[in-house]
């Protein structure tokens, strides 16, 4: 039977032409394993930690080469082709041209009791990737703007708004206190698809006859409003079109809410210090959602296998998996842990809470691709038609129904069934 990992992948589709490699292996005889990563300096500092604490544990030294996240994936394509893939890699998706590659990691899985609706397995039953951590997208605001202008914001399950209920109180912070914007979201498709989700559209989903197909109503009245609030008052429509910065807006305080995700908490811990934020719950329009995330660990076969194989399992004793969950701030993968996240513990919880609430559709975005990966049925693309098209609905270059359109023809032109 097969077991389905609920993590988002955060690349597009990757090629469709595999070819057999030989990787993880740079030829040296020392015991250094060479780790590839691409993350912030929590997610990437934490990482280290561990190595630093793995080297004086065991005298091996685990070298991590910290990759802009932009660049990663076509790094680890080359160094495939030049047979010159690292020792383990912590990836976002995974690639055919080295999924076979890959060391079977589901003895780890089975003796650190990974979560096994966190788990795939793949054509021949074996687990070649295991779940990091997890992110989710959620929503935080500018309590001290909110609290300014007496607006409530739900501080329980029973008070979540709908999205219309949220736009209200946006607009009603924007007048009491004269904030810049209402709110700011990651130009992003893994925000649309929660969006999406929460309005009822299960978003794009590949059918049996292999073609794409959603929910048009429910999607339609979500990209609806979301073309409604790109309008340079609720929200700057340069993030969409031009690429703006909405952490930096957010931080700047003229922002009464920032729709991300989890990933945010460490950096608004350590560096907002003007004003007070807060984790608050997503609006549900039709239902409670999100879209989960993460990143996917890798060994690949070489003469390093067996040493890289030790470190990933000795990553994931409780011990050191609540260790880097603390340092990194990483939802966990495993339950039963006691982590504490300190000043952050509130806003934890509610990631937790929401996570645990949320339709099962949020976990789609990973599972479908991995099994579309391992079933050969995905060409190679650099683009994301989910978000390139939503952001010519921003910038009114096209109305809702060609948005739609052009998202399912650009998704079908990029899948291919046996």
């Amino acid at each position: 039977m097969k077991r389905r990992l609920i993590l988002a992948a955060g690349s597009a589709v990757v090629p469709l032409s595999a070819c057999g490699v030989l990787g993880g292996d740079d030829g040296s005889d020392d015991d250094t394993l060479r780790f590839w990563l691409s993350g912030d300096a929590n997610q990437g500092g934490g990482f280290q930690h561990m190595a630093d604490k793995y080297e004086e544990e065991t005298g091996i030294k685990v070298e991590i080469d910290d990759v802009p996240y932009d660049d990663f994936n076509t790094r680890l394509r080359n160094a495939a082709q030049a047979d010159g893939l690292p020792d383990l890699a912590r990836v976002t998706a995974i690639d055919p041209i080295w999924m076979n590659q890959l060391q079977d990691l589901s003895g780890i899985a089975s003796e650190h009791g990974i979560m096994d609706n966190l788990l795939v397995e793949n054509a021949d039953g074996e687990i070649p990737t295991l779940p990091t951590d997890l992110t989710a997208v959620g929503l935080f605001i500018n309590k001290s703007l909110f609290d300014s202008a007496g607006v409530a914001y739900p501080t329980s399950p029973d008070q979540i708004w709908t999205w219309d209920e949220f736009i209200d109180a946006l607009r009603q912070v924007q007048d009491d206190t004269g904030a810049r914007y209402g709110l700011v979201m990651d130009g992003s498709s893994h925000r649309l698809r929660a969006m999406m989700y929460q309005f009822g559209s299960d978003g794009y989903l590949l059918d049996d006859d292999c073609a794409y197909t959603t929910d048009e109503a429910a999607t339609t009245a979500a990209m609806e409003l979301f073309h409604d609030i790109n309008d340079d008052q609720v929200m700057p429509r340069s993030v969409w079109v031009s690429g703006d910065d909405p952490n930096a807006l957010f931080k700047s305080g003229q922002v009464a809410a920032y729709y991300s995700g989890s990933w945010q908490v460490a950096d608004f811990q350590e560096n907002i210090a003007d004003f007070e934020w807060a984790s608050v719950y997503m609006p549900a329009q039709e239902r409670r959602a999100t879209n989960l995330g993460g990143g996917l660990m890798v060994v690949y076969k070489g003469s390093k296998a067996e040493r890289a194989y030790d470190f990933v399992n000795w990553l994931y004793t409780p011990e050191n998996y609540t260790e880097i969950s603390e340092v990194s701030g990483f939802l966990p993968v495993m339950t039963g842990l006691d982590i504490d996240y300190g000043d952050s513990q509130t806003s934890f919880d509610l990631y937790n809470d929401e996570i645990a609430a949320s339709d099962p559709i949020s976990g789609h975005q990973i599972t479908s691709q991995l099994e579309m990966v391992y079933a050969e049925q995905t060409q190679s693309s650099d683009s994301d038609p989910i978000a390139d098209e939503a952001k010519k609905l921003a910038n009114d270059e096209q109305d809702v129904p060609a948005t739609i359109q052009n998202t399912l023809d650009l998704l079908n032109e990029a899948t291919s069934c046996e």
